[in-house]
């Protein structure tokens, strides 16, 4: 387990740390509460990343594809809506998450059974309007 502190001017810098570090990983998994701060992460992931698209939440589409010219095909997946693993599977999270693709996942505990072992999980915790903590496992 790793733990990060980080103030939000820092989040680009912080999004290329996790890059460098965690790349390996195909399936980010991001917890945390309604405006932490997942979206904002994300994006700022995307943008190291040099996606040209349009990086919004996904919460009514529930999955947003992005292109990278770093990463490839991008999932944006957000699990907001979703109420249980059969509806994420409807919904084509699963397709995504078992594509061999990069996907951001927010709100995975919404279908913990579709991510596989080896997914990166990272927690994200509100500290103040300018602080966040990441627990990344």
């Amino acid at each position: 387990m790793k733990e990060l502190t980080y103030n939000i001017s820092e989040i680009k810098t912080v999004a290329r740390q996790l890059w460098h570090a965690f790349s390996s990983k195909k399936i980010w998994a991001f917890y945390a509460e309604m405006g932490s701060g997942k979206t904002t992460l994300i994006h700022a992931l995307c943008d190291v990343l040099q996606v040209k698209d349009a990086v919004s939440s996904p919460t009514f589409a529930i999955i947003n594809e992005y292109t990278s010219p770093v990463a490839g095909a991008i999932y944006h997946i957000d699990g907001y809506r979703i109420k249980d693993e059969t509806e994420a599977v409807q919904a084509g999270c699963e397709d995504c998450i078992e594509s061999g693709n990069y996907c951001f996942v927010e709100w995975p505990e919404k279908f913990p059974g579709l991510l596989p072992e080896e997914s990166l999980h990272i927690a994200l915790n509100f500290i103040d309007n300018n602080t966040r903590k990441l627990v990344i496992e």
